[in-house]
């Protein structure tokens, strides 16, 4: 049986979680299993699309907190899961699914995982990014237009009426049950490495 730690990334959009959660894949490979928030949103094919793209992404209502809880109990207990693919084009679950295997140390990375109180009980260690809100929403422009295909209007208008005011509501405030606050993610070197150090203390015991 592994002893897993579980590791809770949270912070707001573009705050740099990924960037962290990439560095500590690099470096332990095998080791560390990903799992992004992203992925349990809820199912939605009973909404027409254009019901999905008015969904609020942004509140904790939005994602399937029990089977991730399920899942997460599952890895602990060694067992591997199926994890859902989501598709940023349908807005909805997509029919595919990706299995993660019980690891030394499983990553969670997301925007409201502190908001949940029975995904909070399950992390080992709770990491909170915080970075200026401008950097934050010129990173999310990018990434949304760039790699999601969304145009620029609609992603500053989803800004405005949703990832804004949710950040204000719920992120900001869960920031109070991080064990850790590191300005800046993975471009703080000096946080990254009490991390990494961290993480190979584990791995080195096994």
């Amino acid at each position: 049986m592994l002893d897993t730690i579980m590791i809770g990334i949270a912070g707001g959009t573009g705050s740099g979680k990924s960037t962290l959660t990439r560095h500590i894949k690099n470096r332990f490979g095998d080791a560390v299993s990903v799992i992004n928030h992203d992925s349990y949103y809820k199912e939605q094919s009973h909404l027409t699309f254009e019901e999905r793209v008015r969904t609020n992404y942004d509140h904790p209502d939005a994602f399937d907190t029990d089977l991730l809880v399920r899942h997460l109990k599952a890895l602990k207990a060694g067992q591997a899961i199926q994890c859902p693919v989501y598709s940023y084009v349908e807005h909805n679950r997509t029919k595919e699914t990706v299995e993660i295997k019980p690891t030394s140390v499983v990553v969670l990375e997301g925007l409201l995982i502190f908001q949940e109180p029975e995904l909070r009980d399950l992390m080992d260690i709770k990491i909170f990014v915080d970075t200026d809100a401008d950097v934050r929403i010129l990173r999310r422009i990018l990434r949304d237009v760039k790699e999601r295909g969304r145009s620029l209007e609609s992603v500053v208008e989803q800004y405005l009426t949703t990832v804004k005011p949710m950040h204000e509501q719920f992120i900001e405030p869960s920031k109070r049950y991080a064990d850790i606050i590191i300005l800046e993610g993975g471009h703080n070197l000096v946080a990254l490495d009490m991390i990494m150090q961290r993480i190979a203390n584990h791995i080195g015991q096994q």
